[in-house]
Order: structure tokens, then sequence, then C-alpha cells
């Protein structure tokens, strides 16, 4: 399951005024984010659709897939099997407790170089 997409966007207070109202007929809310940085909306089922603006700062990059996995054990291997079939290392399995406390992912950069993540975020997993 994805649990969240990131992408670039040129103007950040524009897109979030834009999706803000474009998604208003689908239940869609702004959940969180950060003045100038990024933005984020629920999109149900636990899931987020995010905007940034970096001005493509690594190791951001313009697109971001997170895949919702069930455990530490499937980040592991997906790291391990992305890097296998080719991927580059964008940061290894681990704990991110800045972004909460039972967050746990690795990042990989696909052929385009895009980021894309495994991650779970539940105590015991």
């Amino acid at each position: 399951m994805i649990d969240h997409i990131t992408i670039e966007v040129s103007d950040l207070e524009k897109s979030k005024s834009f999706y803000e109202r474009a998604f208003e007929p689908l239940g869609y809310r702004l959940s969180f984010g950060k003045d100038g940085v990024f933005w984020a909306f629920d999109v149900g089922e636990g899931s987020l659709f995010e905007i940034q603006h970096t001005g493509s700062k690594p190791p951001l990059t313009h697109l971001h897939v997170a895949f919702r996995v069930e455990s530490k054990a499937e980040v592991d291997a997906f790291y391990r099997s992305a890097l296998e079939a080719g991927a580059g290392d964008n940061g290894p399995p681990g704990a991110r407790p800045e972004y909460t406390e039972h967050y746990y992912a690795c990042f990989v950069l696909d052929p385009d170089g895009y980021n894309i993540e495994a991650m779970v975020n539940r105590p015991g997993a």
C-alpha cells in the first residue's frame, strides 16, 4: 500500500491553496506541514499526498513514493533487493524518530533518481 507520495511544486503556497480547494469535494484535508517547506494532505486510509518546494536539494527528489509494509524485516528485505537490482542508497534501514516514535524506513534511488521508501510506523513491527 502506498503510505505517501510527495511531489515537487514550483510555488508552494499557490499549490497549497489549489489542493485545499480541489480536494474539498473529496473530503481530503490539510493534515500538517511547515511553511515554506512542505504540506501534507490526508487522503484517507492513513495515506498522505504531500507537496514540497526544495529547489532539488539532496537528498530530496522531485518525486517521492513511500510504500507502507508490515514489518522492519520487510523494510530490510526491500532495501537489500532494491540495491541488488541496481538502486542507489539514499538512506539505509533504521529508526527515524524525527518523523514519529515508531517510524522505521529505508530510502533508495530508482534508475531515474527518484526517492523510493519502504516504511513501517507502528510499535512492535
